[in-house]
């Protein structure tokens, strides 16, 4: 994960529930906290730090407005300095890894800061609980380097899934270096595209256990046509990239793709879980000439 990336963290929520374990207190910022775990001697953050936690927002009406729990993944933020008394970046600096623990910030102060309105059900003056569970306390090399042997591993795992996938199916698939499978289902005609030309693409695009989750012969907002976009300008995931150059005008193939050419860690929440494989049956309808390409009229 590009530490650039990180999401804000004011905006990233989950709801665990408190406890009366311990009382409410307040800083000498206003910023009330309760503490529901503590782990004595447990490492603690310094800004630049990247955090990993389950993360909680609820209203004053205790409304849960996110679950990372129920996402199914942990949330990885880099710790910033505060950037208003009784912030919840301020909470985040007093836990220290293993701690849990719940932050009341002033909704008024919270939402002016980030230039928005209140939302509709949260009341004018009331407090935003947050409720974290702090898993995991890095600096900038140790993150980098746990994501990169996590890359490293979720490779190999992928490698495996691809290798079982294909042989429980019989398919003969054509394998590239970056670890793309496909199948040639009809050969086309013509050249290849090239990168920069614009293509027109039918798809439909599915889990390994065949659930369809997006395909362009039912998308509304197509009106079940081909999408067009520029090929190799980084406009669709890699393994369409690789996958669509490798096929000709009228062609069809079904591309076996790991996750890290696909939707990665991410997913796409309600509809890829994170680190999936994913298969493609795509057809290239058309490639056509960009405007710089399309040949030039004699002047009259």
């Amino acid at each position: 994960m590009n530490i650039k990336r990180l999401a804000y963290v004011s905006m990233a929520v989950l709801g665990l529930g408190s406890c009366d374990k311990f009382r409410v207190s307040v800083t000498d910022s206003g910023l009330k906290y309760q503490f529901h775990d503590q782990n004595e001697g447990g490492r603690k953050p310094k800004i630049g730090d990247i955090l990993t936690m389950h993360l909680a927002i609820k209203t004053s009406k205790d409304s849960s407005l996110r679950d990372t729990q129920k996402e199914g993944r942990p949330l990885q933020i880099m710790l910033q300095t505060p950037p208003f008394k009784g912030s919840f970046e301020e909470g985040l600096a007093m836990l220290a890894k293993g701690d849990s623990a719940s932050f009341f910030v002033n909704a008024d102060s919270l939402f002016t800061k980030m230039g928005q309105p209140l939302p509709a059900g949260i009341v004018k003056g009331s407090d935003i609980q947050f409720v974290v569970r702090l898993m995991e306390v890095q600096n900038e090399q140790e993150f980098q380097k746990a994501q990169a042997s996590a890359r490293e591993g979720q490779v190999k795992k992928d490698a495996d899934i691809i290798d079982a996938y294909v042989a429980k199916n019989g398919l003969k698939t054509v394998e590239t270096a970056s670890g793309l499978n496909y199948v040639v289902v009809k050969e086309g005609t013509g050249a290849k595209p090239v990168a920069g030309q614009m293509v027109s693409v039918h798809y439909v695009g599915k889990l390994l256990d065949g659930k369809e989750f997006d395909s362009s012969y039912k998308n509304s907002q197509s009106g079940g046509k081909p999408i067009d976009f520029p090929i190799g300008q980084q406009m669709v995931i890699p393994g369409w990239e690789e996958g669509i150059m490798s096929m000709r005008k009228g062609g069809k193939s079904t591309f076996i793709i790991p996750s890290g050419l696909a939707y990665g860690e991410q997913g796409s929440p309600g509809a890829i879980p994170a680190n999936s494989v994913l298969i493609f049956d795509v057809e290239l309808v058309d490639i056509k000439a960009t405007p710089q390409q399309q040949p030039q009229m004699p002047p009259r």
